[in-house]
């Protein structure tokens, strides 16, 4: 009698399970090694932002300079007497500087000495300023109680006709307009550098986003076919473009902050009243502080495009 072969066991219910469990979500997200920037990136990024803070600081300065001078000379008006007489020219001062006084609008009349005028014009005319053969006119500061208009240069213009003739009349801040079209000039240049740094920024994160998701372009398909999705995947990549922007922001702002301090001692030094006025405020310094944080934001904004865009094409 024959015997058949025994049965296979039935599996026993509490038996293990072997088979292998897939990582989901953001276990298979944390599975990505991390992608850090390519090479010298967080250096360019520091160089970048100390440009940056240099550059704001220089325009924020020559607002400022501006501002200050204009606000100083807008209410300021000049007064020459010219007469090669010297008897005559005395004369002629004395009675300008009385007409002027009896202005109305006029906050306060000031004749400039002519041993002061000697030394202003010494260093151009040399010793010829002392003799008779280059006559120096009166000179007289006045000061309205508004801003000097046309209106009002005829008016004084006008007042001193009768009694002083040949008197010139000229408000001290038409006298430095090409300076503050210069200076305007240099302020739309900063912008324009600061633009293109910041620029120059994002095309840096841009290449290094890159260059790290193309190193790691396998483990990522890895970690997408075991269920990672695409913004876990982003931010591993954000994760690091962060740490090391900050690293170079902070960096790049230390170095533009030293920088910009040094020259500011430099200008102090000179003791000009003119540069003086170009110190930074509160304000301004409040505006320095932001531009690291706005690399940051930058560079972030940046590495998150690329990496979508990245991530859009290969999945």
């Amino acid at each position: 009698m024959s015997t058949l072969p025994p049965l296979p066991a039935a599996p026993e219910a509490d038996a293990p399970d072997t088979a292998l469990v897939r990582p989901q979500g953001r276990a298979a997200a944390r599975l990505l090694p991390p992608a850090r920037l390519t090479g010298p990136i967080p250096w360019v990024i520091a160089i970048l932002i100390a440009l940056v803070v240099i550059t704001a600081a220089g325009g924020l300065a020559l607002r400022n300079l501006a501002l200050t001078a204009r606000a100083d000379l807008a209410s300021a008006v000049s007064v020459q007497v010219i007469e090669p007489n010297p008897d005559l020219r005395e004369a002629r001062g004395a009675a300008a500087v009385k007409a002027l006084t009896g202005i109305a609008g006029v906050k306060s009349v000031k004749r400039v000495p002519e041993a002061e005028l000697v030394a202003m014009l010494e260093p151009w005319l040399g010793e010829a300023v002392t003799s008779s053969d280059v006559p120096i006119p009166a000179l007289i500061d006045v000061e309205l109680v508004r801003s000097a208009s046309p209106a009002d240069i005829a008016r004084i213009e006008a007042a001193l006709a009768a009694q002083v003739p040949g008197a010139r009349v000229d408000a001290q801040g038409d006298f430095l307009r090409p300076v503050y079209d210069a200076l305007a000039a240099l302020q739309w240049l900063a912008l324009g550098l600061i633009a293109l740094v910041a620029l120059a920024t994002a095309a840096a994160v841009w290449l290094a986003a890159r260059n790290a998701f193309a190193g790691a372009r396998e483990t990522v398909e890895i970690m997408h076919l075991l269920g990672a999705s695409g913004p876990q995947i982003s931010a591993v990549f954000l994760r690091d473009v962060l740490r090391e922007a900050v690293f170079g922001a902070a960096a790049g702002a230390g170095l533009g902050v030293g920088a910009v301090w040094l020259l500011g001692q430099q200008f102090a030094a000179l003791d000009s009243g003119m540069v003086g006025g170009g110190g930074l405020g509160l304000a301004d310094w409040m505006v320095i502080a932001a531009i690291p944080l706005a690399g940051v934001v930058l560079a972030l904004v940046t590495a998150r495009i690329t990496i979508a865009l990245a991530l859009r094409d290969m999945l």
